[in-house]
């Protein structure tokens, strides 16, 4: 009897687009925003993340920055977070992306000291090595620029980066939106160049919404000379484009249910992500906010990957695409795609 919802679940993971703050249980932001006098237009988890535009969103994505305030929350956060992947999902390996400059003394208003970027980085460490050590789950930090702040912000981000040196900081990506609500990669061009010199990776949100042409992709791809790209859906658009991109090689982390939310696109078989996956371009799966969005690695598989027509054997390539599509270290990525096989084909065996 062929079980695919339960082989998507079981299917080992890898996530490359997942952005830290969203992976805090719904709970956990309640308790935090109570314990620390932080606003919410309701306390109520049913209504809490219905949206009825984006001040909604903002009040719950403010809210949550601000109820951090402490090395040990972010510590927490962190191992619940990767906790509940491995249960939920069979979660093996996941790249955070931070914005370090969204939880300092200032950001959203905030009344106290803040955190500076070694405390919130080394706090996200032992909290993700703690689930490491307990679950078998690995991780990398990927620093997110704040596109809403000025370019400069974004050189001195990466300067700090490279003065405090971590094994588990992977390279840099970005967050939020300019002013205009564009994307604009190429504004942090400098930030880009400094953070390749000092030997960090490079990705980049672009090509997400209708806003962006698919030209901004390849743009992006080849002027800040990425190692990865986050969303690019808008490429698919363009032959020209597509045949560019292509060349790369580049892989793509992609975020189902957020384009629901971001952008109003049914989860159908014409959707973006399903006709980058039947052009052969190396898809991955991905959350991108998760708390904020409703939803979790499982969902991506077990609801969006079927609703976009999406084969098992799509699926398993996606899954796997997530582990050669990490910067983990080259061995480490050896050991979890060995695992990944041997685990893809019991289950395919058991359940398909």
């Amino acid at each position: 009897m062929t079980d695919l919802r339960t082989y998507l679940q079981l299917l080992p993971k890898a996530e490359l687009h997942c952005h830290f703050v969203s992976t805090m249980r719904p709970e956990t932001l309640l308790e935090l925003c109570q314990a620390h006098g932080v606003r919410l237009r309701t306390f109520d988890l049913d209504q809490l993340f219905d949206y009825s535009g984006l001040a909604d969103f903002l009040d719950v994505f403010n809210a949550a920055h601000l109820a951090l305030t402490t090395p040990e929350e972010i510590a927490r956060i962190a191992y619940e977070g990767a906790q509940d992947a491995v249960a939920k999902a069979n979660l093996r390996y996941r790249e955070y992306f931070v914005n370090p400059d969204n939880l300092v003394r200032g950001a959203f208003g905030r009344p106290g000291p803040g955190m500076d970027y070694p405390t919130v980085i080394d706090a996200m460490i032992s909290g993700l090595s703690a689930a490491e050590r307990d679950f078998g789950v690995g991780f990398g930090i990927i620093i997110g620029i704040n596109r809403s702040l000025p370019a400069h912000a974004a050189v001195d981000l990466v300067r700090t980066v490279v003065a405090h040196p971590r094994n588990e900081v992977l390279g840099i990506g970005q967050d939020d939106l300019t002013p205009e609500k564009s994307e604009d990669p190429l504004r942090f061009a400098e930030a880009y160049r400094l953070a390749r010199e000092s030997g960090l990776r490079c990705t980049a949100h672009v090509g997400e919404t209708m806003e962006a042409s698919p030209s901004d992709v390849v743009t992006a791809a080849t002027e800040l000379q990425l190692d990865r790209i986050d969303h690019g859906y808008r490429v698919i658009d363009d032959p020209e484009a597509l045949r560019a991109i292509r060349a790369t090689g580049l892989s793509f982390t992609c975020t189902p249910h957020s384009t629901v939310m971001l952008s109003g696109w049914e989860l159908t078989p014409e959707h973006r992500i399903a006709r980058m996956v039947r052009a052969g371009l190396p898809v991955t799966l991905a959350t991108d906010d998760a708390v904020f969005f409703k939803t979790d690695l499982a969902r991506e598989y077990m609801e969006a990957l079927p609703a976009l027509g999406i084969t098992a054997d799509e699926a398993t390539a996606i899954a796997r695409q997530g582990f050669i599509a990490s910067w983990c270290p080259d061995q480490q990525r050896q050991r979890l795609l060995a695992d990944f096989d041997g685990a893809a084909l019991a289950l395919r065996t058991a359940l398909l």
